[in-house]
C-alpha cells in the first residue's frame, strides 16, 4: 500500500487534461440522464449526480483515481486497525463503534471491539434505568431532561442528531426525555439553558475525552453552582463521558462514567457514548441502536470498489474533481428538511477540521488544494437568503441537496391545492433544475447562466436508520477525500495555537505586544 501526493499520481494530469475540455450538463441534463445517474445508498437513500459536470470519460478517470490511490485498500486498512492518524500515531476506529467490518482489532491483548460493545451496553442499560426511575435526582424526582455539556465534536454532532430525530420520536411515541445542550464558554449560553430547566429533574452529561477541556469544565462548574444554589447535590445529577485515564473517570462526583478512547476523534464520536448517552436518554436505547445499524449498512456499502455502486466514494471523487480541476473552493449543504437544520454545522466541522490541511501525511507542503469551505442552511429558508449569490453570483458553488418524500410527523395542511410537504419537494426539484438549466433573458438582471452543479441525496423519511446512513455517508466521503489528497484527516493541530495563546492571556504572561494590546481592548488587562 502506497501513500502518494495527489499531484504525483499518474491520473492527476489525465484529469487535468480532461478538465480543459467541457461537458455542458446544462444541455445534456434530460430525463434519461436523471434516471441513469443514481447510486443506491444505505437505509433506502439514493445519490443522484445527474446535475454534475461529469461525463462518462470523467467517470472512468475517477475510477482510475480511486484504484491508483488505493482508496478501498486504505479503508480496509483503517477498519483493520492500522495506524492511520499519523500526527498523533493513533488508530482510527469510529467505524468499529457500529459494527466489525474488518478483522478484530486487538491492542495490548485487548479486543477493542469488545470494549466498545461493552460501553454501548453499559450506557444503554443506564438509560433504561433512568427511564424506569431507578436513578433519580437528589430530591427524589425522576429525570425528564438531559443536558449535554461539551464543545466541538462533543456538541455539534449529538445536537444535530437530536434535533434531526426529535419530531420523528414524538410521532412514534419514542420521546423519553427533553435534551438541551451547553457548548459556548460565553456564560449567557449556560445561563439560558439552566434557566430553562427544572434542575431537580435534570441530568447533566459532561463530555470531555481528556477531562481537561477548558470551556467544558467552566460550564460544568457553572451548572454545579446552579445545582448547589438550588439545594441539590451535583453528584446525583451528573454523568461523565470521558477516557479511562482522565480525571473524570471513576470519580465520585458523577453517577457513572462511560468511556471512549483515543481512537475516536471528537468529530467522529457521535456513534460512541458522546452521542449515544444523550440520544439513548432522549429517545431510548433501541432508537440509538437503529441509528447505528443504518451507519453500519452505509459502512459496508463503502467497501465497494466500483464507484458507480459506492455513493460515498463517488461523492468524494466528484468533490475532488470540482475542487482540484474545476477550481471551486466552496460546497453548500442544503437539506430540504427542518429536522436537519443543524446538520450542515456538524458537516462543516467534520469536513473542514479533517481535510483543512496544507501538509501531507508525512509533513510535506502540498502544491494543490485540499478541503473546501462548507456551509449551508435548510431549504426553503436558504432560498430567501443566499441563493441569490448561488444563482447569479460571479462564482460557481457546488451544491449538495438532501430531501425526503415524506415528512416525519405527517402533520400537514393543504393550501392552494397542495400540502406543505409537496410544496417543499417541488421547491427542491425546481432549484436543482434552475441551478442546472438557468434561464436566458435579454434583461441581464433576469438572466440566469445555469451550469451550477448539484447532487441530490434523497429518501422516503428521516428515521434513525436513515440518519445513521446519512452521517456515515459523509464521514466516509471525507475519509476518501483525505486519502486522495494524502492528508491526515484525523488530527486537528489547527485548533491548538489559539488554545495556547488563550492560556497565556489568562495567566497574564502575554509574551507578545499585539496579544496584550488586543487583550487590553477587551478589558483583560490594565
Amino acid at each position: 500500500m502506497q501513500y502518494k501526493n495527489f499531484d504525483e499520481t499518474n491520473i492527476f494530469n489525465k484529469l487535468k487534461s480532461h478538465a480543459s475540455g467541457s461537458f455542458n450538463f446544462r444541455e445534456k441534463l434530460d430525463a434519461k440522464r436523471v434516471e441513469k445517474c443514481v447510486v443506491p445508498m444505505g437505509a433506502g437513500f439514493k445519490y443522484s449526480w445527474a446535475a454534475k459536470a461529469v461525463d462518462d470519460t470523467c467517470v472512468s478517470l475517477l475510477q482510475e483515481l480511486s484504484d491508483e490511490q488505493q482508496l478501498i485498500l486504505k479503508y480496509k486498512a483503517l477498519l483493520d486497525g492500522e495506524m492511520m492518524n499519523t500526527g498523533e500515531k493513533r488508530k482510527v476506529l469510529h467505524h468499529l463503534l457500529r459494527g466489525e467490518q474488518g478483522n478484530p482489532v486487538v491492542k495490548d491483548g485487548k479486543n477493542i471491539g469488545d470494549f466498545y460493545r461493552k460501553e454501548l451496553d453499559r450506557f444503554c442499560e443506564f438509560a433504561s434505568c433512568v427511564h424506569a426511575g431507578k436513578y433519580r435526582g437528589s430530591t427524589g424526582k425522576e429525570f425528564n431532561t438531559v443536558v449535554q455539556i461539551g464543545i466541538g465534536g462533543s456538541d455539534l454532532g449529538p445536537r444535530a442528531l437530536y434535533i434531526a430525530l426529535d419530531n420523528w420520536a414524538v410521532k412514534e411515541g419514542k420521546k423519553r426525555m427533553e435534551a438541551k445542550f451547553i457548548s459556548n464558554v460565553d456564560p449567557d449560553d449556560a445561563s439560558a439553558v439552566t434557566a430553562s430547566c427544572k434542575l431537580e429533574s435534570s441530568l447533566f452529561i459532561l463530555v470531555s475525552k481528556s477531562g481537561t477541556t477548558q470551556e467544558t469544565l467552566a460550564n460544568e462548574l457553572f451548572a454545579k453552582d446552579k445545582l448547589v444554589k438550588a439545594g441539590l447535590d451535583p453528584s446525583k445529577h451528573m454523568i461523565a463521558v470521558t477516557s479511562q485515564t482522565s480525571p473524570l473517570a471513576r470519580n465520585s462526583a458523577y453517577l457513572d462514567s462511560f468511556y471512549i478512547d483515543d481512537y475516536i476523534g471528537g468529530r467522529y464520536s457521535s456513534s460512541s457514548a458522546v452521542g449515544g448517552c444523550v440520544l439513548s436518554l432522549a429517545f431510548g436505547p433501541d432508537v440509538f441502536r437503529e441509528f447505528l445499524s443504518g451507519a453500519c449498512e452505509a459502512d459496508k456499502l463503502a467497501l465497494e470498489k466500483d464507484i458507480l455502486k459506492n455513493a460515498a466514494l463517488l461523492d468524494a471523487l466528484v468533490g475532488v474533481w470540482e475542487r482540484n480541476f474545476q477550481g471551486y473552493p466552496y460546497t453548500a449543504i442544503l437539506p430540504y428538511s427542518q429536522a436537519l437544520s443543524r446538520f450542515p454545522a456538524h458537516l462543516q466541522q467534520m469536513d473542514m477540521e479533517s481535510n483543512g490541511k496544507r501538509v501531507s501525511r508525512s509533513g510535506e507542503i502540498l502544491n494543490y488544494q485540499t478541503g473546501p469551505v462548507i456551509f449551508g442552511e435548510p431549504g426553503t429558508n436558504g432560498q430567501h437568503s443566499f441563493y441569490q449569490l448561488l444563482h447569479q453570483g460571479t462564482g460557481v458553488i457546488p451544491l449538495q441537496f438532501i430531501g425526503f418524500t415524506e415528512s416525519q410527523k405527517n402533520d400537514d395542511v393543504s393550501v392552494d391545492g397542495s400540502v406543505s410537504q409537496k410544496k417543499l419537494c417541488a421547491n427542491l426539484a425546481a432549484q436543482i433544475a434552475a441551478f442546472a438549466k438557468g434561464q436566458d433573458d435579454s434583461d441581464k438582471n433576469k438572466d440566469f447562466p445555469g451550469g451550477r452543479p448539484s447532487s441530490l441525496i434523497f429518501g422516503k423519511k428521516l428515521t434513525p436508520a436513515a440518519l445513521g446512513s446519512l452521517l456515515a455517508h459523509y464521514e466516509n466521503k471525507v475519509m476518501f477525500q483525505g486519502f486522495i489528497w494524502n492528508v491526515n484527516s484525523f488530527d486537528q493541530e489547527g485548533v491548538q495555537l489559539g488554545k495556547k495563546l488563550t492560556k497565556k492571556v489568562l495567566s497574564g504572561d502575554y509574551g507578545d505586544g499585539a496579544l496584550k494590546a488586543f487583550s487590553r481592548m477587551l478589558g483583560l488587562c490594565p
